[in-house]
Protein backbone atom coordinates (compact mmCIF):
# COMPACT_ATOMS: atom_id res chain seq x y z
CA UNK A 1 0.00 0.00 0.00
CA UNK A 2 2.81 2.37 0.88
CA UNK A 3 4.57 1.56 -2.35
CA UNK A 4 1.39 2.28 -4.36
CA UNK A 5 0.85 5.62 -2.58
CA UNK A 6 4.45 6.59 -3.19
CA UNK A 7 4.00 5.68 -6.86
CA UNK A 8 0.91 7.88 -7.21
CA UNK A 9 2.66 10.79 -5.47
CA UNK A 10 5.68 10.36 -7.69
CA UNK A 11 3.42 10.35 -10.74
CA UNK A 12 1.75 13.59 -9.61
CA UNK A 13 5.12 15.22 -9.03
CA UNK A 14 6.22 14.10 -12.46
CA UNK A 15 3.33 15.99 -14.12
CA UNK A 16 4.21 19.34 -15.65
CA UNK A 17 3.09 22.45 -13.68
CA UNK A 18 0.40 23.31 -16.21
CA UNK A 19 -1.24 19.90 -15.75
CA UNK A 20 -1.15 20.21 -11.96
CA UNK A 21 -2.78 23.67 -12.14
CA UNK A 22 -5.41 22.35 -14.54
CA UNK A 23 -6.20 19.43 -12.22
CA UNK A 24 -6.46 21.78 -9.23
CA UNK A 25 -8.84 24.14 -11.03
CA UNK A 26 -10.91 21.20 -12.28
CA UNK A 27 -11.45 19.97 -8.72
CA UNK A 28 -12.60 23.38 -7.41
CA UNK A 29 -15.82 24.49 -9.10
CA UNK A 30 -15.96 27.88 -7.36
CA UNK A 31 -12.46 28.77 -8.43
CA UNK A 32 -13.28 27.77 -11.99
CA UNK A 33 -16.36 29.98 -11.98
CA UNK A 34 -14.39 32.95 -10.60
CA UNK A 35 -11.73 32.50 -13.29
CA UNK A 36 -14.41 32.33 -15.98
CA UNK A 37 -16.20 35.51 -14.84
CA UNK A 38 -13.18 37.56 -13.78
CA UNK A 39 -12.52 39.28 -17.12
CA UNK A 40 -16.20 40.07 -17.91
CA UNK A 41 -16.67 41.26 -14.34
CA UNK A 42 -13.58 43.46 -14.55
CA UNK A 43 -14.85 44.96 -17.80
CA UNK A 44 -18.27 45.62 -16.23
CA UNK A 45 -16.80 47.32 -13.17
CA UNK A 46 -14.11 49.36 -14.92
CA UNK A 47 -15.64 50.23 -18.29
CA UNK A 48 -19.35 50.41 -17.49
CA UNK A 49 -19.80 51.19 -13.81
CA UNK A 50 -16.58 53.21 -13.80
CA UNK A 51 -17.81 55.44 -16.61
CA UNK A 52 -21.14 55.95 -14.85
CA UNK A 53 -19.29 56.91 -11.66
CA UNK A 54 -17.12 59.37 -13.58
CA UNK A 55 -20.24 60.87 -15.17
CA UNK A 56 -21.92 61.22 -11.78
CA UNK A 57 -18.89 63.05 -10.39
CA UNK A 58 -18.69 65.35 -13.43
CA UNK A 59 -22.39 66.21 -13.07
CA UNK A 60 -21.58 68.16 -9.89
CA UNK A 61 -18.99 70.37 -11.63
CA UNK A 62 -19.56 73.54 -13.64
CA UNK A 63 -17.91 75.41 -16.49
CA UNK A 64 -16.39 78.86 -16.54
CA UNK A 65 -18.73 81.20 -18.41
CA UNK A 66 -15.81 83.11 -19.95
CA UNK A 67 -13.26 80.41 -20.85
CA UNK A 68 -15.54 77.37 -21.01
CA UNK A 69 -13.09 75.39 -18.87
CA UNK A 70 -14.45 72.84 -16.41
CA UNK A 71 -14.44 74.10 -12.82
CA UNK A 72 -13.93 71.22 -10.39
CA UNK A 73 -16.14 72.68 -7.67
CA UNK A 74 -18.98 70.60 -6.23
CA UNK A 75 -22.36 72.21 -6.84
CA UNK A 76 -25.98 71.29 -7.56
CA UNK A 77 -26.40 74.08 -10.11
CA UNK A 78 -26.77 71.72 -13.08
CA UNK A 79 -29.52 69.67 -11.45
CA UNK A 80 -31.23 72.84 -10.23
CA UNK A 81 -31.32 74.16 -13.80
CA UNK A 82 -32.79 70.91 -15.08
CA UNK A 83 -35.57 70.92 -12.48
CA UNK A 84 -36.41 74.61 -12.50
CA UNK A 85 -36.18 75.57 -16.19
CA UNK A 86 -39.54 75.09 -17.92
CA UNK A 87 -37.96 74.14 -21.24
CA UNK A 88 -36.20 71.10 -19.81
CA UNK A 89 -39.37 69.88 -18.10
CA UNK A 90 -41.18 70.20 -21.42
CA UNK A 91 -38.48 68.29 -23.28
CA UNK A 92 -38.45 65.60 -20.58
CA UNK A 93 -42.23 65.10 -20.82
CA UNK A 94 -42.00 65.04 -24.62
CA UNK A 95 -39.22 62.43 -24.54
CA UNK A 96 -41.16 60.09 -22.26
CA UNK A 97 -44.31 60.57 -24.34
CA UNK A 98 -42.50 59.68 -27.57
CA UNK A 99 -40.95 56.61 -25.92
CA UNK A 100 -44.39 55.45 -24.71
CA UNK A 101 -45.97 56.04 -28.13
CA UNK A 102 -43.22 54.13 -29.94
CA UNK A 103 -43.61 51.24 -27.51
CA UNK A 104 -47.40 51.15 -27.94
CA UNK A 105 -47.17 51.32 -31.74
CA UNK A 106 -44.62 48.51 -31.83
CA UNK A 107 -46.71 46.36 -29.48
CA UNK A 108 -49.85 46.86 -31.61
CA UNK A 109 -47.94 45.96 -34.78
CA UNK A 110 -45.99 43.09 -33.25
CA UNK A 111 -48.96 41.18 -31.80
CA UNK A 112 -50.68 40.19 -35.08
CA UNK A 113 -47.35 39.70 -36.87
CA UNK A 114 -45.95 37.44 -34.15
CA UNK A 115 -49.26 35.57 -33.78
CA UNK A 116 -49.32 34.73 -37.48
CA UNK A 117 -45.69 33.61 -37.36
CA UNK A 118 -46.14 31.43 -34.27
CA UNK A 119 -49.64 29.98 -34.68
CA UNK A 120 -50.68 30.21 -38.34
CA UNK A 121 -47.65 30.02 -40.62
CA UNK A 122 -46.09 26.66 -41.43
CA UNK A 123 -42.52 25.79 -40.39
CA UNK A 124 -40.97 26.87 -43.71
CA UNK A 125 -42.90 30.14 -43.95
CA UNK A 126 -42.16 30.81 -40.27
CA UNK A 127 -38.41 30.63 -40.92
CA UNK A 128 -38.77 32.96 -43.90
CA UNK A 129 -40.73 35.48 -41.82
CA UNK A 130 -38.17 35.38 -39.00
CA UNK A 131 -35.42 36.12 -41.51
CA UNK A 132 -37.54 38.94 -42.97
CA UNK A 133 -37.91 40.46 -39.49
CA UNK A 134 -34.18 40.19 -38.78
CA UNK A 135 -32.96 41.43 -42.18
CA UNK A 136 -33.56 45.18 -41.50
CA UNK A 137 -31.24 44.92 -38.49
CA UNK A 138 -28.36 44.30 -40.88
CA UNK A 139 -28.98 47.58 -42.70
CA UNK A 140 -27.33 50.78 -41.56
CA UNK A 141 -29.22 52.82 -38.99
CA UNK A 142 -28.54 56.05 -40.87
CA UNK A 143 -29.64 54.58 -44.20
CA UNK A 144 -33.01 53.61 -42.71
CA UNK A 145 -33.45 56.97 -40.98
CA UNK A 146 -32.66 58.95 -44.14
CA UNK A 147 -34.91 56.63 -46.17
CA UNK A 148 -37.79 57.75 -43.95
CA UNK A 149 -36.69 61.35 -44.39
CA UNK A 150 -36.99 60.94 -48.17
CA UNK A 151 -40.37 59.20 -47.90
CA UNK A 152 -41.79 61.88 -45.58
CA UNK A 153 -40.52 64.83 -47.62
CA UNK A 154 -42.89 67.11 -49.52
CA UNK A 155 -42.50 65.16 -52.77
CA UNK A 156 -41.91 61.81 -51.09
CA UNK A 157 -43.71 58.49 -51.41
CA UNK A 158 -46.06 59.15 -48.48
CA UNK A 159 -47.50 62.35 -49.94
CA UNK A 160 -47.65 60.73 -53.38
CA UNK A 161 -49.67 57.79 -52.04
CA UNK A 162 -52.05 59.98 -50.00
CA UNK A 163 -52.58 62.66 -52.66
CA UNK A 164 -55.39 60.80 -54.54
CA UNK A 165 -57.38 60.72 -51.28
CA UNK A 166 -56.94 64.43 -50.65
CA UNK A 167 -54.61 63.85 -47.71
CA UNK A 168 -50.93 64.46 -47.06
CA UNK A 169 -48.20 63.02 -44.90
CA UNK A 170 -47.15 64.27 -41.47
CA UNK A 171 -43.98 65.91 -42.77
CA UNK A 172 -41.13 66.40 -40.33
CA UNK A 173 -41.90 66.56 -36.63
CA UNK A 174 -42.80 64.38 -33.66
CA UNK A 175 -45.16 62.20 -35.72
CA UNK A 176 -42.34 61.45 -38.13
CA UNK A 177 -40.05 60.66 -35.19
CA UNK A 178 -42.57 58.19 -33.74
CA UNK A 179 -43.08 56.49 -37.12
CA UNK A 180 -39.37 56.22 -37.83
CA UNK A 181 -38.42 54.96 -34.37
CA UNK A 182 -41.32 52.49 -34.38
CA UNK A 183 -39.99 51.08 -37.63
CA UNK A 184 -36.41 50.95 -36.37
CA UNK A 185 -37.22 49.15 -33.11
CA UNK A 186 -40.05 46.90 -34.34
CA UNK A 187 -37.88 43.74 -34.57
CA UNK A 188 -36.97 44.15 -30.89
CA UNK A 189 -40.67 43.83 -30.05
CA UNK A 190 -41.66 41.18 -32.58
CA UNK A 191 -39.03 38.62 -31.59
CA UNK A 192 -39.83 38.47 -27.81
CA UNK A 193 -43.57 38.37 -28.53
CA UNK A 194 -43.02 35.63 -31.12
CA UNK A 195 -40.99 33.61 -28.62
CA UNK A 196 -43.68 34.11 -25.98
CA UNK A 197 -46.44 32.94 -28.33
CA UNK A 198 -44.46 29.84 -29.26
CA UNK A 199 -44.42 28.84 -25.58
CA UNK A 200 -48.22 29.00 -25.32
CA UNK A 201 -49.63 25.50 -26.00
CA UNK A 202 -52.22 25.27 -28.76
CA UNK A 203 -54.28 23.09 -26.43
CA UNK A 204 -55.06 26.16 -24.28
CA UNK A 205 -56.50 27.98 -27.27
CA UNK A 206 -58.50 24.92 -28.31
CA UNK A 207 -59.82 24.47 -24.78
CA UNK A 208 -60.92 28.11 -24.68
CA UNK A 209 -62.72 27.69 -28.01
CA UNK A 210 -64.37 24.46 -26.82
CA UNK A 211 -65.60 26.32 -23.71
CA UNK A 212 -67.44 28.75 -25.98
CA UNK A 213 -65.07 31.73 -25.75
CA UNK A 214 -64.83 33.96 -28.78
CA UNK A 215 -61.54 34.93 -30.37
CA UNK A 216 -61.28 38.29 -28.60
CA UNK A 217 -62.21 36.76 -25.26
CA UNK A 218 -59.58 34.04 -25.73
CA UNK A 219 -56.97 36.65 -26.55
CA UNK A 220 -57.89 38.83 -23.57
CA UNK A 221 -58.29 36.07 -20.97
CA UNK A 222 -55.78 33.44 -22.10
CA UNK A 223 -53.20 34.78 -24.53
CA UNK A 224 -52.57 38.27 -23.17
CA UNK A 225 -51.87 37.28 -19.53
CA UNK A 226 -49.42 34.59 -20.66
CA UNK A 227 -47.88 36.96 -23.20
CA UNK A 228 -47.47 39.89 -20.81
CA UNK A 229 -43.84 39.04 -19.79
CA UNK A 230 -42.81 38.87 -23.46
CA UNK A 231 -44.44 42.23 -24.20
CA UNK A 232 -42.65 43.73 -21.20
CA UNK A 233 -39.34 42.33 -22.42
CA UNK A 234 -39.86 43.93 -25.82
CA UNK A 235 -40.99 47.22 -24.28
CA UNK A 236 -37.73 47.48 -22.32
CA UNK A 237 -35.86 47.54 -25.62
CA UNK A 238 -38.16 49.95 -27.46
CA UNK A 239 -38.60 52.31 -24.50
CA UNK A 240 -34.90 52.54 -23.59
CA UNK A 241 -33.68 52.80 -27.19
CA UNK A 242 -36.12 55.62 -27.86
CA UNK A 243 -35.07 57.54 -24.74
CA UNK A 244 -31.43 57.39 -25.79
CA UNK A 245 -31.92 58.23 -29.47
CA UNK A 246 -30.94 61.64 -30.82
CA UNK A 247 -30.06 60.93 -34.46
CA UNK A 248 -33.59 60.25 -35.72
CA UNK A 249 -34.83 63.49 -34.18
CA UNK A 250 -32.13 65.39 -36.07
CA UNK A 251 -33.05 63.61 -39.32
CA UNK A 252 -36.87 63.72 -39.34
CA UNK A 253 -37.78 65.71 -36.23
CA UNK A 254 -37.75 69.14 -37.80
CA UNK A 255 -37.51 71.69 -34.99
CA UNK A 256 -38.49 69.16 -32.31
CA UNK A 257 -36.01 68.18 -29.64
CA UNK A 258 -35.81 65.30 -27.18
CA UNK A 259 -33.75 64.94 -24.04
CA UNK A 260 -31.02 62.98 -25.80
CA UNK A 261 -30.54 66.00 -28.06
CA UNK A 262 -30.02 68.19 -24.99
CA UNK A 263 -27.19 65.88 -23.91
CA UNK A 264 -25.68 65.72 -27.39
CA UNK A 265 -25.88 69.48 -28.03
CA UNK A 266 -24.23 70.32 -24.71
CA UNK A 267 -21.33 68.03 -25.57
CA UNK A 268 -20.74 68.97 -29.21
CA UNK A 269 -22.04 72.53 -29.52
CA UNK A 270 -22.27 74.02 -26.06
CA UNK A 271 -19.16 72.34 -24.69
CA UNK A 272 -20.82 72.08 -21.27
CA UNK A 273 -19.77 68.59 -20.26
CA UNK A 274 -20.90 68.83 -16.61
CA UNK A 275 -24.40 69.88 -17.64
CA UNK A 276 -24.53 67.08 -20.22
CA UNK A 277 -23.50 64.61 -17.52
CA UNK A 278 -26.26 65.85 -15.25
CA UNK A 279 -28.81 65.64 -18.07
CA UNK A 280 -27.71 62.08 -18.84
CA UNK A 281 -29.10 60.95 -15.51
CA UNK A 282 -32.64 61.71 -16.64
CA UNK A 283 -32.97 58.70 -19.01
CA UNK A 284 -31.11 56.55 -16.48
CA UNK A 285 -33.53 57.52 -13.72
CA UNK A 286 -36.54 56.93 -15.97
CA UNK A 287 -35.32 53.47 -16.98
CA UNK A 288 -34.49 52.51 -13.39
CA UNK A 289 -37.99 53.58 -12.34
CA UNK A 290 -39.51 51.68 -15.26
CA UNK A 291 -37.59 48.50 -14.41
CA UNK A 292 -38.54 48.76 -10.75
CA UNK A 293 -42.21 49.16 -11.68
CA UNK A 294 -42.02 46.20 -14.05
CA UNK A 295 -40.23 44.16 -11.41
CA UNK A 296 -43.04 44.78 -8.93
CA UNK A 297 -45.54 43.31 -11.42
CA UNK A 298 -43.55 40.06 -11.51
CA UNK A 299 -43.27 40.12 -15.30
CA UNK A 300 -39.49 39.80 -15.33
CA UNK A 301 -39.68 36.59 -13.27
CA UNK A 302 -41.21 34.73 -16.22
CA UNK A 303 -39.17 36.16 -19.10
Amino acid sequence: MTTASEGVAAGLRARPPSRRVSSFVQRHVTLRLIALLSLPGLWLVVAYLGSLAAMLIAAFWTTNDFTGAVVHTTTLANFKTLFTEHVYRTVAFRSVSVAVLVTVVDAVLALPMAYYMAKVAGPRLRRILVVAILTPLWASYLVKAYAWRVMLSGDGVVNWALHPFGAHGPGYGLTAVVLTLAYLWLPFMVLPVFAGLERIPDSLLEASADAGARSWQTFRSVVLPLLFPAIVAGSIFTFSLTLGDYITVNVVGGTSQLFANVIYDNITTGGNLPFAAAAAFFPIAIMVGYLVAVRRTGALDNV
